[in-house]
């Protein structure tokens, strides 16, 4: 009999940014990096012969997990990557949704008909990682194998082994990052001894970022969007200082442009569907000389805080500090911000120094903007 544990990759950014992952390698959270201290201490008495990752260092690094009490051989292949999913590679979910709903509804529902150009179908994915399954059976039998991969190339070969149709999403969900499910196989049958458990991650208590919805970004228009720019900057500045006070909306205003004529992406409208929810000012050119990128405001009506939008919103300006380059990510918050500093800490900032501002302290924070294996 051979013993084969399937096991999700931890928390990566993909994940909390709401993201098309797919073959976009990208860190792993601290979360992630708990869950994978988790994954050590539930596997590690258990006998292990052999540990088979996918080579996207999401799934490298929670295989780290399984030999960190043990010697065991680690062979890292392309079959166990999780699907491409082509054009929407890397691309923010919200975004993808909207703009394309009928073929993300596919994607998630009717996984038959699901097909994008330049990427990989529900069956390509299957086939590619069932036939790996079966050649790694013929390598280790009467053995025990960790198979560490992906949310939806690990549906794909339960759905196989299980008979589970892909389209049953409540009998055979994504698992949860880390999670595991054994199976056994001898005499050229499939036993399932249990499904995507991941009771190792209960200490960790809830790790979610409560999201209730998915953030879309549109460019800002200067010529239609200037009223809409200077109320989220108002309402941002009223809540942090208690009056308008100082407050200069042409000013800020001209700085955007500024930005947006810099970089397209550098000021954006956010929203949740059709509802405008918030705005993202991004200064391309501070910071450039130091290798940081900057962030203007960061705001968000007060019923869209503290649900998860933060987070997917501060995505767009790590995506675009990256892709200019750019080491880390600065921004000042008022020290009496309790909220908007819970929020920063959570998301991996670190404060650097504290300044007198025009109305009280600021704080001056930064993130790491490495790539994977630096986070």
């Amino acid at each position: 009999m051979t013993e084969i544990y399937l096991i999700r990759h931890a928390q990566a950014e993909g994940n909390v940014y709401r993201m098309m992952q797919g073959h976009w390698d990208g860190n792993v959270t601290d979360m992630g990096q708990r869950q994978i201290d988790a994954l050590a201490e539930r596997m590690r008495d258990v006998k292990l012969d052999a540990v088979y990752t996918s080579d996207l260092y999401r799934a490298r690094l929670t295989a780290s997990a399984l030999t960190r009490y043990r010697a065991v051989p680690v062979h890292c292949s392309l079959a166990l990557r999780e699907m491409n999913m082509g054009r929407w590679e890397a691309k923010f979910f919200g975004n993808v949704s909207y703009d394309e709903p009928a073929l993300c509804h596919a994607f998630l529902f009717d996984q038959d008909r699901y097909f994008i150009e330049d990427g990989e179908t529900y069956d390509q994915v299957g086939d590619r990682a069932y036939s790996f399954l079966e050649e790694i059976l013929l390598a280790h039998p009467n053995q025990a194998v960790a198979i560490v991969s992906h949310g939806v190339t690990l549906r794909c070969l339960l759905s196989r082994i299980t008979g589970l149709p892909l389209q049953d999403t409540e009998a055979l969900p994504i698992s949860r990052n880390t999670a595991i499910s054994r199976v056994l196989w001898e005499d050229g049958v499939f036993q399932v001894d249990y499904l995507q458990d991941a009771e190792h991650l209960s200490p960790l208590g809830d790790f979610s970022w409560g999201k209730t919805g998915d953030l879309r970004d549109v460019r800002l228009d200067p010529a239609a969007d200037r009223d809409y720019y200077i109320a989220c900057y108002a309402d941002a500045w009223q809540s942090v200082h208690g009056s308008l006070e100082g407050f200069e909306p042409l000013v800020y205003f001209a700085a955007a442009k500024r930005h947006l004529a810099q970089a397209p992406d550098a000021v954006l409208r956010l929203y949740h569907e059709d509802r405008p929810v918030g705005l993202l000012d991004m200064d391309p050119r501070r910071g450039a000389g130091a290798g940081y990128g900057w962030i203007s405001l960061l705001y968000l009506c007060p019923e869209y805080r503290n649900q998860g939008y933060g987070i997917q919103a501060l995505a767009r300006a790590i995506f675009l500090f990256r892709a200019l380059g750019r080491r880390a990510l600065r921004l000042h918050v008022a020290e009496d911000n309790a909220m908007a500093l819970s929020f920063y800490r959570k998301a991996g900032f670190h404060l650097l120094s504290s300044e007198n501002g025009r109305f009280g302290s600021l704080l001056l924070l930064e993130k790491s903007l490495e790539g994977p294996g630096h986070a």
